[in-house]
């Protein structure tokens, strides 16, 4: 922990109820510290009505601050095991990221025991309730918005796996954490199940956390945790955002398939653009058909056979020719429900590069694709 966010900790530990009550903002290096009254004004005291989202961590509040400022309040479940030296130290890590396609965390509570974070407040909700939630909240997404929003994501998940220091697998990429600003452009949310990797960590043993339906394989059933469970990810959401489906919630076929294997199976039969959302009614079919193949190459079962984030962003946004006859079919996890699987604990354990073979992660020799910029991609 840092000394800054040891300082913090033991400021409002050493506070009493009556310090509390009277406290106002404070600010630090990064961000803004509020007391818990000051976000009961800020949320008319989290009336039902400013309640914008909600899940096993936690329900968020939209709230306006004294200066006027439009803000997503999230109050922690009581149920959250996480402390208070390891909240405070999330808050650091998190108040030091920097990426148009991430949320930006505006300030944090740890009154008493609250704990409640503040983000910058997004007009659009998320892609879960615009696209994939009830038809109240639908809004009709053209391609060219849907494929910047793949590509948005892209460019964050890259972000968080390789410029942020130490990199950051984010663990629940799903629809409900993608937001979405008043031009619909996508920012990542909810850090609260990421995990740190630090450079020589090609993988981290933990119990398994995130949402059915969105699990990598290796790290549903094993708790092997590479950025390559962030990519699996992706890929469903890619989907998701295609077909307009949500993989959590909806069953396909009579064998009732989930999305990634439904996608699979129209693969084989050459039908691949039936998966397409049937709201969308004009789109470039060249463009679409390579996203659905670049989201069935970051569900490939063998995490080793998928590509990096990186990889992922040049496919997505330039005009590749995609080798599919190196696609195998998708790993797939199935869950008894499209639950949150909770969070992790506090027994995870690093595997180093330096450790010999067996933490390491075998490179594929085949091309994933070529253009006439790039002519070999091995995903590693």
């Amino acid at each position: 922990m840092s000394c800054r966010c040891f300082g913090l900790f033991e400021l409002f530990k050493g506070r009493n109820s009556q310090d509390q009550k009277q406290a106002h903002e404070f600010a630090t290096d990064n961000i803004r510290l509020f007391s818990y009254n000051s976000l009961r004004s800020a949320t008319s005291d989290f009336h039902p009505s400013n309640r914008i989202g909600g899940g096993g961590f936690g329900v968020v509040y939209r709230g306006v601050l004294r200066d006027g400022t439009q803000v997503a309040i999230k109050t922690l479940s009581a149920e959250s095991k996480q402390g208070s030296r390891e909240f405070v130290t999330e808050i650091d890590m998190i108040s030091n990221i920097r990426h148009p396609n991430l949320v930006e965390l505006v300030g944090c509570c740890v009154d008493d025991n609250h704990r409640i974070l503040v983000y910058e407040y997004l007009e659009n909700n998320s892609l879960a309730s615009v696209l994939l939630g009830s038809r109240s909240k639908y809004v009709a997404l053209d391609w060219p918005r849907r494929a910047a929003i793949c590509l948005g994501t892209a460019s964050g998940l890259a972000f968080l796996h390789y410029e942020a220091v130490p990199h950051i697998v984010h663990r629940d990429i799903k629809a409900s954490n993608i937001l979405l600003d008043r031009n619909f452009q996508p920012k990542i949310g909810d850090f609260g199940l990421a995990k740190l990797f630090p450079e020589n960590v090609t993988h981290v043993s933990t119990r398994v956390a995130g949402t059915v339906g969105y699990l990598a394989p290796e790290y549903a059933l094993l708790g092997q945790l590479t950025k390559k469970a962030d990519v699996y990810s992706f890929g469903v959401l890619v989907l998701e955002v295609i077909s307009g489906r949500s993989s959590s919630k909806t069953a396909f076929g009579v064998e009732l398939m989930l999305l990634v294997e439904w996608t699979w199976k129209l693969k084989q039969e050459e039908r691949l653009l039936d998966i397409v959302d049937p709201e969308l009614t004009n789109y470039p079919q060249g463009e679409v058909m390579r996203f659905i193949k670049v989201a069935l190459f970051c569900t490939q079962a063998a995490a080793h056979q998928r590509p990096t984030m990186k990889q992922v962003v040049e496919m997505l946004s330039k005009d590749v020719h995609l080798n599919e006859k190196i696609l195998t079919e998708p790993g797939v996890c199935k869950g008894p429900t499209s639950r949150h699987l909770g969070a992790s604990g506090s027994g995870t354990s690093y595997s180093s590069k330096t450790k010999g073979k067996q933490s390491a992660h075998p490179s594929s020799s085949t091309n994933i694709y070529s253009s006439h910029n790039i002519t070999e991609m091995l995903p590693r």
